[in-house]
């Protein structure tokens, strides 16, 4: 069973914002806020709530955010397949991801066994594997009840 996750603050924003050696600003603040409160959306998904909140902030301010915060380890960017790039505030643990294939809703599904990276591979050719990312694929249940 899945941990229940507390939905950070301003201030705990303020403070991974801190920790990471980054900047406090207002549209880090919201961008971070955002991609929270909205996990696995796009970045013009991202663009509008930020908007929403901010007012003016061009697509390239929220960009340059999304990228200075994912490079910070504080956002995960997948892209799964077929699909335009997300993002995600639940990084570091090595989760995989359920895909619709009929409306692209995306779930986090957690590692079935064992740590990171949860799965072997059958010949690592070599490197030292420290992720592996899997998207399964199926109908979400509203669109099982709508078929």
């Amino acid at each position: 069973m899945r941990e229940t996750r507390r939905v950070p603050t301003a201030t705990d924003f303020r403070q991974m914002l801190r920790a990471a050696s980054l900047r406090v600003t207002g549209p880090r603040l919201a961008v971070l806020s955002a991609v929270h409160g909205h996990p696995h959306a796009d970045t013009d998904s991202i663009i509008g709530v930020v908007r929403g909140e901010l007012g003016a902030v061009s697509h390239q301010a929220v960009y340059d955010v999304l990228r200075a915060l994912t490079t910070a380890g504080l956002l995960r960017r997948i892209e799964p397949p077929g699909s335009v790039a997300r993002y995600e505030a639940r990084v570091g643990d090595n989760h995989h991801h359920v895909v619709c294939r009929s409306c692209g809703a995306i779930a986090d599904v957690d590692c079935a066994v064992g740590f990171a990276p949860c799965l072997t591979a059958s010949d690592a050719h070599g490197f030292t594997i420290d992720e592996a990312e899997v998207v399964y694929r199926g109908l979400c249940p509203t669109c099982v009840l709508n078929t």
